[in-house]
């Protein structure tokens, strides 16, 4: 009998611990519902899970690296469910054609199922409980994959096109609320208008996210936000609340305005009531 010399590993690991909090009957009844392995025989929706895993906790940079980083756990790929490692081209085709929506379901019916586990220590005496963060992040790709996006390098190169990844945050679980994925020439408060944010609650974003238009429509249904000004903002003083002398080392709010800015909705004249508080190198004393 020739000698068994595939390694067998002793424990748990870090992945399979992870994949451990995923229910299996009900990851099940997610790939039926939205139909996920219907043209799939090889990469089914669970090797494909634990693939992409596997390739961003191992920070792979392509996806021979990841299918040849799976190759060499040949004797211990049963601790994550999976029988073989999937080729190169099995993996890209799956990559190409499943669609996304099953995905997204997993991703939040997990983030409901553990909801009551999420940290909600970074609110601790603090008097809101809704706090939302809306921010990007590019993902630069060659232009022949992302048609009409990127520009032409000053140097000799090639034209780099790209992704975009918009993201609002919930801060007080510290996950991703709504996620959506653009070319990366599409501007940044296009964003907020797919936004559903509930009463009461805050958002804060930088000033690439300033729409007048939408922040009026906060105002009227009770959204607060939280965002820097454009440097071009053309605004009126109409109530100077404090204005006191900063101390070095010293936290605190050093200056308090209400301005009004003007905008145009509908060819219809519109005025935004807003709350300013200016940097302490601006204050005037």
């Amino acid at each position: 009998m020739s000698k068994n010399t595939e390694l067998k590993l002793v424990g748990q690991p870090v992945l399979s611990q992870l994949l451990g909090l995923i229910d299996k009957g009900s990851f099940k009844t997610l790939v039926k519902q939205t139909g996920s392995d219907y043209y799939y025989k090889q990469f089914k929706s669970w090797t494909h899970l634990v693939t992409m895993l596997f390739g961003i906790l191992s920070r792979c940079d392509s996806m021979a690296e990841v299918c040849e980083g799976l190759r060499g756990m040949s004797g211990k790929l049963q601790y994550l469910g999976l029988e073989s490692s999937p080729s190169k081209s099995t993996a890209g085709d799956g990559l190409r054609n499943r669609n996304s929506q099953f995905f997204e379901k997993l991703y939040y019916d997990l983030a409901v199922r553990y909801q009551s586990f999420l940290s909600d220590s970074r609110t601790l005496g603090l008097t809101l409980k809704e706090l939302f963060i809306v921010d990007s992040t590019t993902i630069r790709l060659f232009s022949d994959i992302m048609k009409g996006v990127g520009r032409n390098p000053k140097n000799d190169g090639r034209k780099k096109g790209g992704l975009k990844v918009h993201m609002l945050i919930d801060a007080v679980q510290g996950i991703g609320k709504f996620i959506k994925v653009t070319e990366a020439n599409v501007h940044d408060r296009n964003f907020l208008k797919d936004l559903q944010v509930p009463p009461w609650s805050t958002v804060v974003f930088d000033k690439a996210y300033n729409d007048y238009h939408l922040f009026g429509h906060w105002t009227d249904n009770n959204v607060f936000f939280v965002t820097r000004q454009k440097d071009n903002a053309i605004y009126q003083i109409t109530n100077n609340i404090q204005s006191k002398r900063a101390k070095k080392g010293v936290p605190g709010v050093y200056g308090e305005k209400v301005i009004t800015i003007s905008y145009k909705e509908d060819k219809e004249d519109k005025v935004l009531s807003l709350r300013r508080i200016p940097p302490a190198k601006y204050i005037l004393f």
